[in-house]
């Protein structure tokens, strides 16, 4: 009887442990939060070779804002998707841009110019932050590969993120229906 409450205190020990590891990443400003103002690189966007702040050029409308440390296809298509919603929502003024989050900036730039042309992004500017962090008002966690803000007015409505790999084709659904939380 001990051996079999020990091996089930075991087995629910194990599992606590694995339900908290499946557990989205907490990154970035929470909802409810207000984003403030970072600069980026512009690789892609109508601003390329500029440094600039697109949170602050977009002002209250309605933007999506990826981070992302690795540009995989999952995240390509994530950005391909976002980028088409927002050619979909031109009257509502939405907006979004891409920041890689890389210690490599040209690199960087060079393979953001490609995904731009090969998913042919027209509405999204791609663009680069110098430093895994990210911009530190915005506490992108190390943990997080991607990380998704949605915000109207300053005020983030959505914030989603993934580790390295967890991003797949039905998540990318789900984060393109939220956009509707900032485009009420």
């Amino acid at each position: 009887m001990k051996r079999l409450l020990s091996l089930t205190v075991a087995l629910m020990l194990v599992a606590a442990g694995s339900v908290s590891t499946a557990a989205e990443v907490k990154s970035g400003i929470e909802v409810g939060g207000r984003v403030g103002a970072y600069t980026v690189n512009d690789c892609t966007g109508p601003n390329a070779g500029k440094s600039l702040c697109y949170r602050c050029q977009y002002g209250g409308r309605p933007v999506v804002n990826i981070f992302a440390r690795e540009m995989d296809g999952n995240v390509q298509e994530l950005i391909a998707k976002i980028d088409e919603k927002v050619g979909q929502n031109r009257d509502k003024k939405m907006a979004a841009f891409v920041v890689h989050l890389t210690d490599d900036a040209d690199k960087s730039s060079s393979e953001l110019k490609k995904i731009a042309d090969s998913k042919k992004i027209k509405n999204t500017p791609l663009t680069n932050f110098e430093g895994q962090a990210g911009p530190s008002s915005y506490k992108i966690s190390k943990d997080a590969d991607i990380t998704v803000l949605m915000w109207v007015n300053s005020k983030v409505k959505v914030n989603h993120a993934f580790k390295k790999g967890d991003l797949s084709k039905d998540k990318i659904n789900s984060l393109v229906k939220e956009t509707s939380k900032i485009l009420k």
